[in-house]
């Protein structure tokens, strides 16, 4: 039995999200998190859990994963949290056996017309809606912007895998 090509994007973050594309379908999932001692944390576990899954049911191609670092102004714990649960996607994504590619959110942008920042998250819900009308209701809410993104990575991903940019 063939197992389907897939292609997977992947924003970190503990509000970000994982999306896998297949035969231009589209699934999302939100990172999971855990509630220790009255805050948020990585759901390790069922990260893996949920990426091995998705390996063993698809012939995943590529993983495209945005390559962050930490963001002026932001605070050491913030920045810690941050780095932590993006350290956590990249471990789980190996673990699975994927091929991951990180990329820079200009890079990936750029490709789409995006700009960074806070303040276009809504046209990264947007462009993806365009791409997927039919399942832009995925990433419907403004607090979406990580399913939207992660839809957009995974895309990117395919289009590298098959030779274009």
């Amino acid at each position: 039995m063939t197992r389907p090509l897939a292609y997977i994007g992947a924003d970190p973050g503990m509000s970000g999200a994982l999306a896998i594309l297949i035969d231009g379908a589209v699934a999302v999932a939100d990172m999971p998190a855990l509630e220790i001692d009255g805050k948020r944390q990585m759901d390790m576990w069922t990260l893996s859990r949920h990426l091995t899954n998705w390996a063993l049911a698809h012939d995943v191609r590529a993983v495209a994963v945005e390559r962050v670092h930490a963001m002026p102004k932001q605070g050491v714990t913030s920045s810690f949290n941050f780095g932590f649960a993006a350290g956590a996607l990249q471990q789980a994504i190996a673990s699975a056996g994927l091929p991951m590619t990180l990329i820079t959110p200009g890079t990936w942008k750029a490709i789409y017309g995006l700009r960074g920042g806070k303040e276009n998250k809504d046209m990264s819900r947007q462009k993806a809606s365009q791409l997927f009308p039919s399942f832009a209701h995925l990433w419907a809410r403004k607090k979406d912007d990580g399913r939207a993104e992660a839809v957009l990575l995974a895309h990117y991903a395919s289009r590298l895998q098959e030779g274009g940019k």
